[in-house]
């Protein structure tokens, strides 16, 4: 943990920073290390941002939260990927995370292949690979 977060001890959600969750599988209401500080920090979430959970059933986040998506069981990696479909034809990416294209202009184009070394990855690998071997006949 140390050597990829930087930190020894246990993370948990940084409730009081963010506007948005994305829940996705779990309940942190109910099986979280800290369930008493959740339950005492999502309340001030909701009221300021948005609460999403990703999960087949109606556990106790997903009852509280503004978007309920009940995938089906084994269906939420199509979603991911339809996601991630969508985040990158858009163009709405973390730039200064992933990198970006050399001349500023997006190519990622439904069933278009990418040349690799057309984009600058900055903290990931394999993003244009990724798309031309997986995403881009996804849509």
């Amino acid at each position: 943990r140390y050597y990829t977060e930087g930190y020894w001890d246990y993370r948990d959600y940084d409730l009081a920073n963010m506007n948005c969750l994305v829940v996705w599988g779990c309940d942190p209401l109910s099986s979280n290390r800290n369930v008493p500080n959740t339950i005492n920090k999502i309340g001030d979430l909701m009221e300021r941002g948005k609460l999403i959970t990703v999960d087949p059933r109606l556990s106790a986040i997903a009852a509280k939260s503004h978007e309920w998506a009940p995938v089906k069981p084994g269906e939420d990696g199509a979603l991911a990927t339809a996601i991630a479909h969508v985040i990158l034809v858009q163009g709405i990416w973390h730039k200064e995370f992933v990198g970006d294209f050399k001349d500023g202009k997006n190519q990622l184009q439904p069933g278009k292949t990418v040349d690799e070394t057309a984009f600058a990855e900055k903290l990931t690998h394999g993003l244009v690979k990724w798309w031309n071997l997986e995403l881009k006949d996804r849509t």
